[in-house]
């Protein structure tokens, strides 16, 4: 969908947690750094202030390249049912510019629906960069939780 602010992406998934547990998936950082990031990825490191104008940074590691990181700020926390944030590559592609992610979960008792909407891209490309971004990590988020409730069962 094209806008006056640019390009936006919109994915939705049912995930195999009640909300509590999927929102520390979320907001955790040694939780975040085991399944965020496209498939192959790995997250070495998470800071994360989880407050409205609290900053993060995750630092990324693709299979075969260098680090790169992710950053921005928290527009809206509202615990354990949606995190608003400003979205930014550090450094960016010459395509890219701020985006605007809101993730929403909605309790759907022993599971948990999570909405994505991120709105802002300037080119089809970087929208497609992050739709296959999300498509991954959102699978790798699947698994993470349901290998952790076989753990924890």
């Amino acid at each position: 969908m094209v806008d006056a602010v640019g390009l936006t992406l919109r994915l939705n998934r049912v995930l195999p947690a009640a909300r509590q547990r999927v929102w520390g998936a979320c907001t955790e950082p040694h939780e975040l750094a085991r399944w965020w990031g496209p498939h192959g990825f790995t997250t070495p490191h998470v800071d994360l202030d989880l407050r409205v104008g609290g900053r993060y940074r995750f630092a990324m590691q693709p299979p075969d390249g260098e680090v790169f990181h992710l950053t921005g700020e928290f527009l809206r926390v509202d615990r354990p049912s949606l995190l608003e944030y400003a979205f930014r590559w550090d450094p960016p592609d010459p395509a890219d510019r701020e985006t605007i992610a809101t993730v929403s979960l909605e309790d759907l008792g022993e599971s948990t629906r999570f909405r994505l909407q991120q709105v802002g891209f300037a080119t089809e490309e970087r929208h497609a960069v992050h739709e296959s971004g999300w498509t991954d990590s959102l699978e790798r988020l699947q698994d993470f939780l349901s290998s952790r409730g076989r753990d924890h069962a």
